[in-house]
Protein backbone atom coordinates (compact mmCIF):
# COMPACT_ATOMS: atom_id res chain seq x y z
CA UNK A 1 0.00 0.00 0.00
CA UNK A 2 1.28 3.38 -0.72
CA UNK A 3 1.26 6.58 1.75
CA UNK A 4 1.58 10.24 2.34
CA UNK A 5 2.80 12.21 4.67
CA UNK A 6 1.29 15.37 6.32
CA UNK A 7 3.39 17.72 7.71
CA UNK A 8 2.31 20.58 10.26
CA UNK A 9 4.84 23.10 10.92
CA UNK A 10 3.35 24.57 14.24
CA UNK A 11 4.70 27.74 16.66
CA UNK A 12 5.71 25.32 19.91
CA UNK A 13 6.37 22.36 17.80
CA UNK A 14 5.89 19.85 14.52
CA UNK A 15 3.60 16.77 13.73
CA UNK A 16 3.86 14.90 11.04
CA UNK A 17 1.24 11.86 10.01
CA UNK A 18 1.41 8.88 8.18
CA UNK A 19 -2.10 7.90 5.95
CA UNK A 20 -2.25 5.75 4.09
CA UNK A 21 -5.16 5.51 0.66
CA UNK A 22 -7.93 4.40 2.81
CA UNK A 23 -7.22 7.85 5.10
CA UNK A 24 -6.33 5.95 8.40
CA UNK A 25 -3.54 7.58 10.18
CA UNK A 26 -0.55 4.73 10.82
CA UNK A 27 1.76 6.58 12.24
CA UNK A 28 2.98 9.89 13.89
CA UNK A 29 5.82 11.86 15.25
CA UNK A 30 6.52 15.12 16.85
CA UNK A 31 9.00 17.18 18.22
CA UNK A 32 8.79 20.04 20.25
CA UNK A 33 10.87 23.90 19.81
CA UNK A 34 10.87 27.09 21.32
CA UNK A 35 10.21 30.30 19.63
CA UNK A 36 12.57 33.40 21.27
CA UNK A 37 11.50 36.65 22.65
CA UNK A 38 14.71 38.44 22.36
CA UNK A 39 12.58 42.05 23.62
CA UNK A 40 9.19 42.74 24.59
CA UNK A 41 6.92 41.90 22.25
CA UNK A 42 8.94 40.15 20.31
CA UNK A 43 8.62 36.38 18.83
CA UNK A 44 11.15 34.63 16.65
CA UNK A 45 12.58 31.83 15.57
CA UNK A 46 15.65 30.66 13.20
CA UNK A 47 13.87 28.78 10.40
CA UNK A 48 16.50 25.97 10.21
CA UNK A 49 15.08 24.94 13.49
CA UNK A 50 11.93 24.28 11.58
CA UNK A 51 14.03 22.36 8.61
CA UNK A 52 15.71 20.13 11.16
CA UNK A 53 12.80 19.32 12.83
CA UNK A 54 11.19 18.27 9.66
CA UNK A 55 13.86 16.04 8.63
CA UNK A 56 14.60 14.61 11.84
CA UNK A 57 10.51 13.62 12.09
CA UNK A 58 11.16 12.29 8.20
CA UNK A 59 14.16 9.70 9.62
CA UNK A 60 11.72 8.51 12.10
CA UNK A 61 8.69 7.57 9.85
CA UNK A 62 10.52 6.69 6.85
CA UNK A 63 12.55 3.82 8.04
CA UNK A 64 9.59 2.04 9.15
CA UNK A 65 8.26 1.70 5.59
CA UNK A 66 8.76 -0.40 2.71
CA UNK A 67 10.74 0.74 -0.20
CA UNK A 68 8.75 3.36 -2.53
CA UNK A 69 5.82 2.93 -0.12
CA UNK A 70 5.84 6.68 0.93
CA UNK A 71 5.18 8.56 -2.24
CA UNK A 72 4.37 12.55 -1.22
CA UNK A 73 4.66 14.79 1.03
CA UNK A 74 2.77 17.93 2.21
CA UNK A 75 2.94 20.63 4.47
CA UNK A 76 0.80 23.10 6.94
CA UNK A 77 1.96 25.79 8.77
CA UNK A 78 1.66 28.57 10.86
CA UNK A 79 0.51 31.55 8.98
CA UNK A 80 1.80 35.45 8.59
CA UNK A 81 5.73 34.31 9.64
CA UNK A 82 8.24 36.47 7.59
CA UNK A 83 11.33 34.14 6.48
CA UNK A 84 13.46 36.35 4.54
CA UNK A 85 16.37 34.75 2.35
CA UNK A 86 19.46 35.98 0.26
CA UNK A 87 20.36 35.72 -2.99
CA UNK A 88 22.62 32.53 -2.33
CA UNK A 89 19.19 31.03 -0.58
CA UNK A 90 20.58 31.77 3.17
CA UNK A 91 17.92 33.32 5.64
CA UNK A 92 19.57 36.38 6.17
CA UNK A 93 17.47 36.89 10.15
CA UNK A 94 15.50 34.73 12.51
CA UNK A 95 11.75 34.43 11.00
CA UNK A 96 9.32 37.09 12.90
CA UNK A 97 6.46 35.14 13.92
CA UNK A 98 2.70 35.31 13.60
CA UNK A 99 2.52 36.52 17.31
CA UNK A 100 4.80 39.16 16.99
CA UNK A 101 3.68 42.70 18.19
CA UNK A 102 6.25 44.98 17.38
CA UNK A 103 4.53 46.52 14.19
CA UNK A 104 2.02 48.79 15.63
CA UNK A 105 4.23 51.92 14.00
CA UNK A 106 4.34 50.04 10.67
CA UNK A 107 0.57 48.88 11.18
CA UNK A 108 -0.20 53.07 11.20
CA UNK A 109 2.32 54.11 8.79
CA UNK A 110 0.66 51.51 5.94
CA UNK A 111 -3.11 52.51 6.89
CA UNK A 112 -2.38 56.42 6.87
CA UNK A 113 -0.13 55.52 3.24
CA UNK A 114 -2.52 53.60 1.90
CA UNK A 115 -6.28 54.11 3.41
CA UNK A 116 -8.39 51.54 4.71
CA UNK A 117 -10.83 51.83 1.75
CA UNK A 118 -7.99 51.08 -0.95
CA UNK A 119 -6.68 48.41 1.96
CA UNK A 120 -9.79 46.76 1.81
CA UNK A 121 -10.15 46.88 -1.86
CA UNK A 122 -6.99 45.60 -2.62
CA UNK A 123 -6.85 43.25 -0.05
CA UNK A 124 -9.99 42.17 1.66
CA UNK A 125 -8.57 42.77 4.72
CA UNK A 126 -7.38 44.94 7.22
CA UNK A 127 -3.57 45.32 8.28
CA UNK A 128 -2.97 43.67 11.87
CA UNK A 129 0.75 43.58 14.04
CA UNK A 130 0.96 40.37 13.57
CA UNK A 131 0.75 40.25 9.38
CA UNK A 132 3.59 39.86 7.00
CA UNK A 133 3.33 43.03 5.21
CA UNK A 134 4.23 45.05 8.50
CA UNK A 135 7.11 42.97 9.38
CA UNK A 136 8.49 43.64 5.95
CA UNK A 137 8.23 47.22 6.62
CA UNK A 138 9.74 47.49 9.83
CA UNK A 139 12.72 45.36 8.76
CA UNK A 140 12.99 48.49 5.50
CA UNK A 141 12.48 50.90 8.57
CA UNK A 142 14.34 49.07 11.32
CA UNK A 143 16.91 46.42 9.47
CA UNK A 144 17.56 48.23 6.06
CA UNK A 145 20.83 46.27 5.31
CA UNK A 146 18.85 43.40 5.84
CA UNK A 147 15.97 44.79 4.35
CA UNK A 148 18.11 45.25 0.95
CA UNK A 149 19.55 41.53 0.77
CA UNK A 150 16.06 39.72 0.24
CA UNK A 151 15.70 37.84 -2.79
CA UNK A 152 12.52 36.68 -2.04
CA UNK A 153 10.21 36.48 0.87
CA UNK A 154 8.69 33.32 2.15
CA UNK A 155 6.08 32.07 4.70
CA UNK A 156 7.14 29.21 7.61
CA UNK A 157 6.00 26.20 5.57
CA UNK A 158 7.49 27.12 2.31
CA UNK A 159 10.86 27.85 3.73
CA UNK A 160 11.02 24.48 4.88
CA UNK A 161 9.38 22.98 0.92
CA UNK A 162 12.24 25.58 -0.23
CA UNK A 163 15.32 23.62 1.78
CA UNK A 164 13.45 20.20 0.64
CA UNK A 165 13.42 20.94 -3.12
CA UNK A 166 15.52 24.19 -4.25
CA UNK A 167 12.45 26.02 -5.23
CA UNK A 168 10.87 28.80 -4.05
CA UNK A 169 7.23 29.25 -4.36
CA UNK A 170 3.91 29.58 -2.01
CA UNK A 171 0.43 29.28 -2.18
CA UNK A 172 -3.27 31.09 -2.03
CA UNK A 173 -4.18 30.59 1.63
CA UNK A 174 -0.25 32.01 2.71
CA UNK A 175 -0.40 34.17 -0.02
CA UNK A 176 -3.87 35.84 1.33
CA UNK A 177 -2.83 35.90 4.96
CA UNK A 178 0.23 38.59 4.11
CA UNK A 179 -1.91 41.46 3.07
CA UNK A 180 0.01 41.31 -0.09
CA UNK A 181 -2.64 39.31 -1.87
CA UNK A 182 -5.50 40.31 -4.36
CA UNK A 183 -7.84 37.31 -3.74
CA UNK A 184 -10.23 38.39 -5.99
CA UNK A 185 -7.80 38.53 -8.84
CA UNK A 186 -5.29 35.64 -7.23
CA UNK A 187 -2.29 37.53 -8.08
CA UNK A 188 0.06 39.76 -5.47
CA UNK A 189 -1.45 43.76 -5.68
CA UNK A 190 1.47 45.85 -7.63
CA UNK A 191 -0.37 48.63 -7.00
CA UNK A 192 -0.13 47.90 -2.88
CA UNK A 193 3.07 46.89 -3.34
CA UNK A 194 4.29 50.08 -5.35
CA UNK A 195 2.81 52.22 -3.16
CA UNK A 196 4.44 51.25 -0.35
CA UNK A 197 7.94 51.17 -2.31
CA UNK A 198 7.67 47.19 -1.74
CA UNK A 199 9.69 45.36 -5.35
CA UNK A 200 7.16 42.58 -6.21
CA UNK A 201 9.87 40.44 -7.55
CA UNK A 202 10.70 39.51 -3.57
CA UNK A 203 7.12 38.22 -3.46
CA UNK A 204 7.43 34.20 -4.42
CA UNK A 205 5.05 32.93 -7.10
CA UNK A 206 2.01 31.57 -5.87
CA UNK A 207 1.11 28.04 -6.98
CA UNK A 208 -1.84 26.09 -6.10
CA UNK A 209 -2.04 24.27 -2.25
CA UNK A 210 -2.25 20.70 -3.90
CA UNK A 211 0.44 21.54 -6.70
CA UNK A 212 4.03 19.64 -6.87
CA UNK A 213 6.67 21.80 -5.77
CA UNK A 214 9.47 19.69 -6.80
CA UNK A 215 11.08 16.50 -5.18
CA UNK A 216 13.65 15.53 -2.71
CA UNK A 217 16.72 16.63 -3.55
CA UNK A 218 19.32 14.13 -3.80
CA UNK A 219 21.48 15.84 -0.99
CA UNK A 220 17.95 15.27 1.64
CA UNK A 221 17.74 11.85 0.22
CA UNK A 222 20.98 10.66 1.18
CA UNK A 223 20.47 11.99 4.71
CA UNK A 224 17.10 10.18 5.06
CA UNK A 225 18.51 7.04 3.51
CA UNK A 226 16.34 6.51 1.13
CA UNK A 227 17.08 6.01 -3.09
CA UNK A 228 13.49 6.79 -4.49
CA UNK A 229 11.77 9.67 -5.22
CA UNK A 230 9.05 11.45 -3.46
CA UNK A 231 6.76 13.97 -4.15
CA UNK A 232 7.00 17.46 -2.39
CA UNK A 233 3.22 19.25 -2.35
CA UNK A 234 3.72 22.89 -1.15
CA UNK A 235 1.03 22.62 1.17
CA UNK A 236 -1.45 24.55 3.18
CA UNK A 237 -1.84 27.78 5.98
CA UNK A 238 -2.69 25.98 9.11
CA UNK A 239 -6.35 27.34 9.57
CA UNK A 240 -7.37 26.25 5.54
CA UNK A 241 -5.45 23.06 6.34
CA UNK A 242 -7.45 22.64 9.78
CA UNK A 243 -10.18 23.47 7.40
CA UNK A 244 -9.49 20.13 4.88
CA UNK A 245 -9.12 18.17 7.27
CA UNK A 246 -12.07 18.53 8.97
CA UNK A 247 -14.55 17.96 5.75
CA UNK A 248 -14.88 21.88 4.97
CA UNK A 249 -14.93 21.68 1.78
CA UNK A 250 -18.03 23.90 0.97
CA UNK A 251 -21.04 26.18 2.27
CA UNK A 252 -22.88 22.93 4.45
CA UNK A 253 -20.71 23.17 7.39
CA UNK A 254 -18.67 25.52 9.44
CA UNK A 255 -15.56 25.33 11.57
CA UNK A 256 -14.59 25.99 15.24
CA UNK A 257 -11.35 25.40 16.21
CA UNK A 258 -10.05 25.92 20.25
CA UNK A 259 -6.35 25.72 20.47
CA UNK A 260 -3.99 28.58 21.86
CA UNK A 261 -6.15 30.49 19.84
CA UNK A 262 -10.07 29.92 19.01
CA UNK A 263 -10.95 30.29 15.33
CA UNK A 264 -14.92 30.29 13.65
CA UNK A 265 -14.57 29.67 9.79
CA UNK A 266 -17.00 29.33 7.26
CA UNK A 267 -16.56 29.15 3.47
CA UNK A 268 -18.38 31.96 1.54
CA UNK A 269 -17.72 31.80 -2.17
CA UNK A 270 -19.83 34.64 -3.65
CA UNK A 271 -18.23 36.91 -6.40
CA UNK A 272 -19.98 39.75 -4.70
CA UNK A 273 -18.56 39.44 -1.67
CA UNK A 274 -16.95 42.19 -0.16
CA UNK A 275 -15.08 42.06 3.30
CA UNK A 276 -15.47 45.10 5.90
CA UNK A 277 -12.53 44.22 7.84
CA UNK A 278 -14.43 42.71 10.78
CA UNK A 279 -13.70 39.32 9.71
CA UNK A 280 -10.68 38.13 8.30
CA UNK A 281 -10.95 36.97 4.11
CA UNK A 282 -8.67 34.28 2.77
CA UNK A 283 -8.20 31.92 0.18
CA UNK A 284 -8.59 28.56 1.24
CA UNK A 285 -6.35 25.66 0.26
CA UNK A 286 -9.63 24.06 -1.99
CA UNK A 287 -9.16 25.63 -5.42
CA UNK A 288 -11.39 28.07 -5.77
CA UNK A 289 -12.82 28.71 -2.60
CA UNK A 290 -12.83 31.47 -0.40
CA UNK A 291 -13.24 31.52 3.46
CA UNK A 292 -14.37 34.20 6.59
CA UNK A 293 -12.77 33.38 9.70
CA UNK A 294 -13.01 35.28 12.86
CA UNK A 295 -10.31 35.19 15.65
CA UNK A 296 -10.04 34.99 19.23
CA UNK A 297 -6.52 35.40 20.51
CA UNK A 298 -6.45 33.51 23.86
CA UNK A 299 -8.98 30.82 23.22
CA UNK A 300 -7.27 27.80 25.11
CA UNK A 301 -4.44 29.92 26.40
CA UNK A 302 -7.13 31.27 29.02
CA UNK A 303 -7.92 27.99 30.14
CA UNK A 304 -3.95 26.91 30.28
CA UNK A 305 -3.43 30.11 32.07
CA UNK A 306 -6.17 29.54 34.92
CA UNK A 307 -4.41 26.22 35.00
CA UNK A 308 -1.60 26.98 36.09
CA UNK A 309 -2.77 29.95 38.50
CA UNK A 310 -4.99 27.01 40.39
CA UNK A 311 -3.97 23.76 39.71
CA UNK A 312 -0.72 23.53 37.23
CA UNK A 313 0.39 19.92 37.77
CA UNK A 314 -3.51 18.35 36.70
CA UNK A 315 -3.82 17.15 33.66
CA UNK A 316 -6.54 19.20 31.40
CA UNK A 317 -9.33 16.15 31.70
CA UNK A 318 -8.95 16.42 36.09
CA UNK A 319 -9.24 19.84 36.00
CA UNK A 320 -12.32 20.24 34.04
CA UNK A 321 -14.26 17.16 35.65
CA UNK A 322 -16.29 19.75 37.96
CA UNK A 323 -17.45 21.93 35.66
CA UNK A 324 -20.84 20.60 35.44
CA UNK A 325 -21.35 21.39 39.21
CA UNK A 326 -21.26 25.35 38.15
CA UNK A 327 -24.64 25.73 36.73
CA UNK A 328 -25.18 28.05 33.15
CA UNK A 329 -23.85 31.17 33.70
CA UNK A 330 -21.10 30.44 36.22
CA UNK A 331 -23.08 31.45 39.29
CA UNK A 332 -23.23 35.41 37.84
CA UNK A 333 -19.94 34.94 36.56
CA UNK A 334 -18.08 36.46 33.18
CA UNK A 335 -14.90 36.28 31.68
CA UNK A 336 -13.69 38.17 28.88
CA UNK A 337 -10.51 36.17 27.26
CA UNK A 338 -8.11 39.24 26.32
CA UNK A 339 -5.41 38.43 27.59
CA UNK A 340 -3.20 39.27 24.89
CA UNK A 341 -5.81 41.98 23.43
CA UNK A 342 -8.66 40.67 21.29
CA UNK A 343 -8.84 39.96 17.64
CA UNK A 344 -12.33 39.61 16.21
CA UNK A 345 -14.63 42.07 16.18
CA UNK A 346 -12.16 44.50 17.59
CA UNK A 347 -8.80 44.24 16.50
CA UNK A 348 -7.48 45.67 19.80
CA UNK A 349 -4.24 44.56 20.89
CA UNK A 350 -4.48 46.86 24.20
CA UNK A 351 -7.54 46.04 25.48
CA UNK A 352 -7.48 43.10 28.49
CA UNK A 353 -9.50 40.75 30.37
CA UNK A 354 -12.21 40.74 32.65
CA UNK A 355 -14.15 38.53 35.39
CA UNK A 356 -17.18 40.36 35.92
CA UNK A 357 -19.37 39.22 39.32
CA UNK A 358 -17.12 37.95 41.31
CA UNK A 359 -18.57 37.51 44.85
CA UNK A 360 -17.96 35.85 48.25
CA UNK A 361 -19.80 32.35 46.91
CA UNK A 362 -17.15 32.42 43.98
CA UNK A 363 -15.68 28.73 43.86
CA UNK A 364 -12.72 27.20 41.48
CA UNK A 365 -15.83 25.55 39.46
CA UNK A 366 -17.47 28.98 38.65
CA UNK A 367 -14.19 30.25 37.86
CA UNK A 368 -13.83 27.24 35.27
CA UNK A 369 -16.47 27.37 33.72
CA UNK A 370 -16.90 30.92 33.29
CA UNK A 371 -13.70 31.00 31.21
CA UNK A 372 -15.07 28.41 29.10
CA UNK A 373 -18.30 30.25 28.46
CA UNK A 374 -16.06 33.45 27.88
CA UNK A 375 -14.10 31.38 25.24
CA UNK A 376 -16.91 30.53 23.75
CA UNK A 377 -19.01 33.85 23.90
CA UNK A 378 -16.02 35.16 22.20
CA UNK A 379 -16.09 32.85 19.39
CA UNK A 380 -19.48 33.38 19.08
CA UNK A 381 -18.93 36.84 18.29
CA UNK A 382 -17.48 35.77 15.36
CA UNK A 383 -19.87 33.49 14.05
CA UNK A 384 -22.99 36.25 15.32
CA UNK A 385 -21.08 38.07 12.22
CA UNK A 386 -21.58 34.83 9.77
CA UNK A 387 -24.96 34.93 10.63
CA UNK A 388 -26.24 38.59 9.37
CA UNK A 389 -23.63 37.68 6.58
CA UNK A 390 -26.23 35.23 5.76
CA UNK A 391 -24.69 32.84 6.80
CA UNK A 392 -26.96 29.46 7.57
CA UNK A 393 -24.89 27.46 10.37
CA UNK A 394 -26.02 24.04 9.92
CA UNK A 395 -23.56 22.26 11.53
CA UNK A 396 -20.29 22.94 13.60
CA UNK A 397 -17.01 20.90 13.07
CA UNK A 398 -15.27 21.53 16.34
CA UNK A 399 -12.03 20.30 16.88
CA UNK A 400 -8.74 21.10 19.14
CA UNK A 401 -8.79 21.20 22.95
CA UNK A 402 -12.68 22.43 22.94
CA UNK A 403 -13.85 18.98 21.30
CA UNK A 404 -12.26 16.57 24.29
CA UNK A 405 -14.66 17.70 26.54
CA UNK A 406 -18.38 16.47 26.98
CA UNK A 407 -19.66 19.51 29.05
CA UNK A 408 -17.75 22.16 26.75
CA UNK A 409 -19.07 20.50 24.11
CA UNK A 410 -22.86 21.01 25.05
CA UNK A 411 -21.95 24.89 26.20
CA UNK A 412 -20.67 25.38 22.52
CA UNK A 413 -23.62 23.77 20.89
CA UNK A 414 -26.01 25.92 23.34
CA UNK A 415 -24.82 29.29 23.17
CA UNK A 416 -23.80 28.52 19.17
CA UNK A 417 -27.73 27.44 18.89
CA UNK A 418 -26.00 24.63 16.54
CA UNK A 419 -25.31 20.72 16.23
CA UNK A 420 -21.64 20.00 17.08
CA UNK A 421 -19.64 17.77 15.46
CA UNK A 422 -16.11 15.93 16.03
CA UNK A 423 -14.11 13.96 14.05
CA UNK A 424 -13.42 10.42 14.69
CA UNK A 425 -9.86 10.85 13.26
CA UNK A 426 -9.16 14.47 14.31
CA UNK A 427 -5.44 14.75 13.57
CA UNK A 428 -5.41 18.80 13.14
CA UNK A 429 -4.13 20.34 10.00
CA UNK A 430 -1.62 17.83 9.46
CA UNK A 431 -4.22 15.99 8.21
CA UNK A 432 -5.22 18.60 5.55
CA UNK A 433 -2.02 18.55 4.70
CA UNK A 434 -1.67 14.69 3.96
CA UNK A 435 -4.93 15.41 2.23
CA UNK A 436 -3.19 17.88 -0.13
CA UNK A 437 -0.65 15.28 -0.75
CA UNK A 438 -2.92 12.80 -1.65
CA UNK A 439 -4.90 15.25 -4.43
CA UNK A 440 -1.58 15.86 -5.65
CA UNK A 441 -0.69 12.00 -5.82
CA UNK A 442 -4.11 11.80 -8.05
CA UNK A 443 -6.11 9.42 -5.53
CA UNK A 444 -9.09 11.34 -5.59
CA UNK A 445 -10.60 13.23 -8.44
CA UNK A 446 -11.98 16.24 -6.54
CA UNK A 447 -11.58 17.48 -2.57
CA UNK A 448 -15.49 16.55 -2.10
CA UNK A 449 -14.30 12.78 -3.25
CA UNK A 450 -11.78 13.18 -0.61
CA UNK A 451 -13.79 14.02 2.08
CA UNK A 452 -16.25 11.99 2.34
CA UNK A 453 -14.05 9.01 1.54
CA UNK A 454 -11.84 10.13 4.67
CA UNK A 455 -13.57 12.08 7.00
CA UNK A 456 -16.10 11.04 9.33
CA UNK A 457 -17.88 12.43 12.68
CA UNK A 458 -19.08 11.57 16.02
CA UNK A 459 -22.73 11.24 16.75
CA UNK A 460 -24.01 15.41 16.85
CA UNK A 461 -24.22 17.30 19.96
CA UNK A 462 -27.73 19.39 19.82
CA UNK A 463 -28.45 22.26 21.27
CA UNK A 464 -30.69 22.77 24.49
CA UNK A 465 -33.33 25.61 23.19
CA UNK A 466 -33.95 26.01 27.11
CA UNK A 467 -30.21 26.78 27.84
CA UNK A 468 -29.90 28.77 24.57
CA UNK A 469 -32.51 31.06 26.17
CA UNK A 470 -30.27 31.85 28.84
CA UNK A 471 -26.59 31.50 27.24
CA UNK A 472 -28.32 34.34 24.38
CA UNK A 473 -29.10 36.82 27.78
CA UNK A 474 -25.70 36.15 29.01
CA UNK A 475 -24.64 37.11 25.53
CA UNK A 476 -26.33 40.09 25.60
CA UNK A 477 -24.71 41.28 28.74
CA UNK A 478 -21.09 39.84 27.52
CA UNK A 479 -20.79 42.12 24.77
CA UNK A 480 -21.50 45.08 26.83
CA UNK A 481 -18.43 44.21 28.56
CA UNK A 482 -15.64 45.41 25.75
CA UNK A 483 -17.09 49.01 25.67
CA UNK A 484 -17.08 49.47 29.44
CA UNK A 485 -13.69 48.14 30.52
CA UNK A 486 -11.75 48.75 27.25
CA UNK A 487 -10.38 52.60 28.28
CA UNK A 488 -10.05 51.51 32.25
CA UNK A 489 -7.82 48.46 30.66
CA UNK A 490 -5.81 51.54 28.86
CA UNK A 491 -5.58 53.51 31.19
CA UNK A 492 -4.30 50.05 33.64
CA UNK A 493 -1.75 49.66 31.46
CA UNK A 494 0.81 52.53 32.58
CA UNK A 495 1.08 50.80 36.01
CA UNK A 496 2.57 47.75 34.25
Amino acid sequence: MNYVIGVDIGTSGLKSIVVNKDGEVVDSHSISYKTTHPKSGYSEMDPDVWYEATVNSLTHLLKKFDKQSITGISFSGQMHGLVVVDESGDSIRPAILWNDTRTSQEVEEIKETLGMEFLLKQTQNTVLEGFTLPKLIWLKNNEPNNYKKIHKFMLPKDYVVYKLTGNIFTEPSDAAGTIMYNIKSEKWSETLLDQLDIDSNICPEVIPSHQKSGVLKEDIKNQLNIDWEINIYQGGADNACGALGSGITDETKQLVSIGTSGVALSIENSEHYENDGNMHYFSHCVPNQKYIMGVTLSAGYSLEWLKQLLNPDEDFSTFLQDISQSKIGANGLLYTPYLLGERTPYNDASVRGSFIGLDANTSQKDIKRSVLEGVTYSINESIEIMKNQDVDIKEIVSIGGGAKNEEWLQIQADIFNAPIMTRTEEQGPAYGAAMLAAMGENWFDTFQDISQSWINYHEKVTPDSKNNESYQKLFNIYKQIYTATQPLTKDLAQFK
